[in-house]
């Protein structure tokens, strides 16, 4: 972005200027393959160059000398806009990635960088921002398994892309979405990504764990009260639909919710409408739900314990997160993944010794990846090298290790665990022999005796 800065306040210069220099520049700018679109600091469109028209439908007489949000029919970020309402006295330059519409009404997924312009007293002026069309290229990777990880996510298991793409899909609408996974899956991880890979990115995010809240708290948590709607209500409260107005609220274990809330519930996603605790005034909200559950919800409603037409209301885009035990092949691109943020936060660790990562392979992970964080976490604290080894794991590890049968001597790299590392590691030897707590003239002499390995 920094780079097509001075081009185009050079041009800012010469727009009022029938010159070749202007012309000239308007040339350069075209032939960029990035989209550039320039406002002020009363939003009017000041420059929309070529690829913009492009990648957003709009052509230039649509959008040059109109605000903004009139000429796109909304703000062209969305939620994460600099100024919906008042500029801003300064703005330093950001990223992010968010889906736009089309003119044609087509969703598109870009990458954007924002910066502030400034006059010549310092004062901000307005925006330069430049952005990518990428839709094509994630859908490609995403079709050809050519990703490690995705909004967040870590792995590249078939059925964690299935689950990449399910999220990319849902950046185009609103409609409630419903998560089952085990405990330790990711849920809320994947509720986030939704919100975050959709247009109301730029909104809040609001978690409730359902199942912590006691059945008298959870109405007035969800909706609010008005005080002295009941004893210690000693002033109004926002319940959680209200904070999460213009975004994303996500229910965790929503299998608990009592029928009386449920019933609330309902109504909400029905009309957009509730009452707060204690008041007769009506509010509307325009929020997104995202509920999950480690329970078969089909299966509760069937028992009678969560409503009909609740649950077609929120099951109207299942997702299925994947145990860790059916998609172990993700287990060292994990532990890479966590290796670098405990890098970052100081620990030296380098990876694995081959017997560790054979036992933390051949484990069941009941309590999926996030007993993996867990365990990784205690033989950091254990470890007092910089390779990993067996008796630095957690206890529940080395007991299923001597219950499990003997398969050989654990000295030596074996097929299974060297092309584990090598698909968490990309293909990448030198963070393969890493993970596997060997040189990588190991693992290259290993890789020459089992060619078929690689």
């Amino acid at each position: 972005m920094l780079r097509f800065k001075d081009l185009i306040e050079a041009h800012l210069v010469l727009l009022y200027k029938n010159s070749a220099d202007k012309k000239n520049l308007e040339g350069v700018l075209d032939s960029l393959t990035e989209g550039i679109i320039v406002h002020d600091k009363e939003r009017r469109i000041l420059f929309f160059n070529r690829a913009a028209e492009k990648i957003a439908g709009y052509s230039r007489e649509d959008v040059l000398g109109r605000d903004c949000h009139e000429a796109f029919g909304g703000p062209f970020c969305g939620n994460r806009c600099s100024f919906q309402e008042a500029p801003p006295d300064s703005l330093d330059q950001l990223y992010y990635p968010l889906n736009i519409l089309t003119k044609k009404g087509e969703s598109r997924r870009i990458e954007m960088v924002v910066t502030g312009r400034k006059d010549d007293a310092g004062r901000f002026s307005g925006v330069i921002a430049s952005f990518r069309d990428v839709t094509e290229l994630i859908g490609l990777r995403i079709r050809l398994g050519d990703l490690k990880g995705f909004a967040g996510l870590i792995g590249q298991d078939p059925k964690m892309l299935q689950v990449y793409g399910q999220i990319r899909d849902l950046g185009t609408n609103h409609y409630p979405v419903h998560i089952t996974g085990e405990t330790g899956t990711g849920k809320e991880l994947v509720a986030a990504a939704i919100h975050n890979e959709s247009r109301r990115g730029g909104g809040p995010f609001v978690p409730v764990n359902c199942a912590a809240l006691p059945d008298g708290l959870l109405e007035s948590e969800l909706f609010g009260h008005v005080k002295g709607a009941f004893t210690g209500a000693v002033r109004d409260k926002k319940g959680r639909f209200e904070l999460a107005h213009g975004g994303t609220l996500f229910l965790d274990e929503v299998a608990d919710l009592p029928r009386f809330v449920q019933a609330k519930l309902l109504r909400v996603l029905q009309e957009g409408r509730f009452e707060r605790v204690g008041d007769d005034k009506t509010t509307s909200v325009d929020v997104r739900l995202v509920s999950a559950t480690n329970r078969d919800l089909k299966h509760e409603m069937e028992r009678g314990n969560f409503r009909e037409d609740l649950y077609y209301r929120i099951n109207v885009v299942p997702i299925y997160l994947p145990t860790l035990r059916k998609r172990k092949n993700d287990i060292p691109l994990l532990l890479e993944h966590f290796l670098e943020k405990a890098q970052e936060e100081g620990q030296n660790t380098r990876g694995f010794s081959k017997e560790a990562l054979a036992v933390m392979m051949d484990y069941s992970w009941p309590g999926n990846v996030r007993e993996l964080q867990s365990a990784l976490r205690f033989a950091l604290v254990k470890s007092k090298g910089r390779i990993i080894q067996p008796g630095d794991l957690p206890l529940e590890l080395k007991k299923w290790q001597k219950e499990r049968p003997s398969r050989g001597p654990s000295r030596k790299l074996n097929p299974e665990s060297v092309r584990a590392a090598l698909t968490g590691s990309g293909g990448n030897k030198a963070k393969a022999a890493r993970l596997l707590g060997v040189g990588r003239a190991t693992l290259y002499r290993f890789l020459a005796d089992f060619p078929d390995v690689s």
